[in-house]
């Protein structure tokens, strides 16, 4: 999948130690997460179970729908404990045990957003979450162009956008029983009235999804 070197990091310390301070900001401009908010509502179905890998302080989770159960994971637990959408979460670093404390098939969704880029070891992962998929369950993953550097793998630091999206429709070819990866680009994400005003440098949105069969 990834030869040694591509999962270099140029900041190769402890990861708990760089996720040890809470950062309650977004990472993403206010049109990626509304490319992101619509993404959800039109995929996730309500009263269903979700697992939000590599989450923090917000899930971009529509408010309007309610789910039976969303599980989040992430590094800072000062973070997640301010997610007011989840209803159970753990800390744990993937990078150094890629195996989750959770049941085979018992999540409808998992979406892991804008984060992606920090998997040392990312088919070990994506093969954990196809083990806690229901079938047909779905995954959603997420990103742009931004990214911590120094914590990024040099596949992804190195890469451009199209070469991200191939290296995430990798990562589910990985795995055998994962579909057909659908991907969905959009250049800009600028709401439509700050076009208007001719403002530039908007977030671009890309995701990749598939589903377990």
């Amino acid at each position: 999948m990834l030869r040694p070197e591509q999962r270099n990091k140029l900041d190769d310390t402890d990861d708990t130690l760089f996720y040890s301070f809470p950062r309650l900001v977004t990472h993403v401009d206010e049109g990626f997460i509304e490319q992101l908010t619509n993404l959800y509502r039109e995929r996730l179905k309500p009263n269903t179970r979700i697992l939000d890998l590599m989450s923090s302080w917000v899930s971009h989770l529509p408010e309007e729908i309610e789910f039976a159960h969303v599980e989040g994971h992430g590094m800072n637990e000062e973070e997640l404990a301010k997610n007011p959408r989840l209803n159970h979460y753990f800390v744990q670093d993937l990078n150094a045990n890629p195996k989750l404390p959770l049941a085979d098939g018992d999540f409808d969704a998992v979406l892991i957003a804008v984060s992606v880029q920090y998997l040392q070891y990312p088919e070990a992962i994506f093969s954990e979450i196809h083990r806690v998929l229901k079938p047909e369950g779905i995954a959603i993953v997420s990103f742009s162009n931004r990214m911590f550097y120094q914590k990024a793998i040099a596949a992804w630091r190195d890469g451009t956008d199209m070469s991200r999206i191939e290296l995430v429709k990798r990562y589910f070819r990985s795995v055998p029983g994962f579909s057909e990866p659908e991907v969905i680009a959009r250049a800009s994400t600028m709401p439509s009235f700050l076009q208007m005003l001719g403002m530039m440098g908007a977030d671009p949105f890309y995701a990749v999804l598939a589903k377990r069969l």
